[in-house]
């Protein structure tokens, strides 16, 4: 008796190369996966629904968009403040896209246990204007968040100065999450030529996301940028840098506020020595500040020590200066979810799963793994059990 034909997926060819070249796949890697991908792509024979299913699982699609008539036009749920050269602007992807739904995701769910815990409005959020004025909002950024200057001078090393900033946003009641990956995906790396970060604006949740593939130097300008949104209250995604000039007038006012809670213009110029050696001038001021040095090159240039060509050129040093000379073996898990899911929001999901008000499920997609011991050991570690 002859074998029955297998039943073929109604996918266009065009579909098929619209997933590859949305998730950044190059065609021979992934006909090593799939043999048969030329013929697919070309027409002249069908996946099967379940070849289907691993392709889309392959190229972070879903099958639904496979078997559109035409590839869907997509775009960051978010408005989109990066600049107009980025290449990613009209085609996010799937990494971008995923993370921004899951950063949505664990909003939601903090906004709805906030307000069942009977949390206020957050006052400052939303508190300025695009007409406030940029030192006073710094200066009032620096009290709310701790970063006092004098008190920075106690603070070892300017990573240090990070972790506070962090640590005062998430005091306040900002989901701060820093990742460099999809989830917990390490094959699913974010692109910091991408996205540097964004903003999810919200009275009750606001939430900042950093993208923690960048550079750790630059990442301090990327939180203090985001965190300047949230006091305008205004959700964005955001490719700004402290070399970048902004076209949009949102973009310039957060990054003008973001380096005045660095490095005040005023403190600084009491302390700038024209004429002094670049290399001399960076490492005293970054001591001095406790900022990276990138940051103190974009100030150096505001109070017009460096034309805007020069900063350019040493910000490009400096990141390559300061970048690890060997790769991270990856650390401590637990202290990674600390980072990646930001302290507040890991602490309230995994109270409020394990008292039985979230079910494991929804809180499993949330943090990005699926083992109870392991959500009892990150309880642990939180100091929550």
């Amino acid at each position: 008796m002859a074998k029955a034909a297998r039943v073929r997926a109604e996918v266009k060819p065009k579909l098929l190369r619209w997933a590859r070249e949305r998730a950044g796949l190059q065609f021979d890697d992934l006909a090593r996966r799939f043999p048969r991908l030329a013929r697919w792509e070309s027409g002249e024979t069908r996946p099967t629904r379940k070849q289907l299913e691993r392709f889309a699982k392959a190229t972070y699609a879903t099958v639904d968009h496979l078997l559109l008539t035409k590839p869907p036009v997509e775009r960051v749920p978010i408005p989109d403040f990066r600049a107009a050269g980025n290449a990613r602007i009209g085609q996010p992807s799937p990494n971008l896209l995923d993370t921004l739904s899951l950063c949505q995701q664990r909003q939601a769910w903090y906004r709805d246990f906030a307000r069942a815990q009977g949390d206020k409005r957050l006052a400052f959020v939303g508190s300025v204007n695009l007409t406030s004025d940029i030192a006073a909002t710094a200066a009032a950024m620096q009290s709310a968040l701790g970063l006092d200057l004098e008190e920075r001078r106690t603070i070892p090393a300017w990573d240090k100065t990070l972790r506070r900033l962090s640590n005062g946003a998430d005091a306040l009641g900002i989901l701060v999450m820093v990742n460099g990956v999809v989830g917990n995906n390490s094959y699913r790396r974010l692109d910091p030529q991408e996205f540097c970060g964004f903003a999810l604006s919200d009275a009750r949740a606001p939430l900042v996301f950093i993208n923690g593939a960048d550079a750790k130097a630059a990442q301090m300008f990327t939180l203090a940028h985001a965190l300047a949104h949230v006091w305008l209250g205004r959700s964005a995604l955001s490719d700004a840098t402290p070399v970048t000039a902004p076209e949009h007038d949102v973009e310039r006012w957060c990054s003008a506020v973001a380096a005045e809670v660095l490095v005040p213009l005023d403190a600084l110029r009491a302390e700038y020595r024209r004429g002094e050696e670049l290399r001399n001038a960076l490492t005293r001021l970054a001591r001095r500040f406790k900022v990276s040095t990138p940051i103190i090159l974009r100030r150096i240039h505001d109070l017009g020590g460096l034309a805007h060509n020069e900063l350019r050129q040493a910000y490009e040093r400096e990141l390559e200066r300061l970048r690890p000379k060997r790769k991270s073996s990856g650390g401590d898990f637990y202290r990674t979810q600390g980072v990646r899911l930001g302290q507040r929001f890991a602490r309230a999901l995994v109270l409020s799963t394990l008292e039985g008000d979230t079910e494991h499920g929804h809180a499993f997609r949330l943090l990005g793994f699926s083992k109870l011991a392991t959500l009892r050991e990150l309880g642990h570690r939180l100091g929550v059990l």
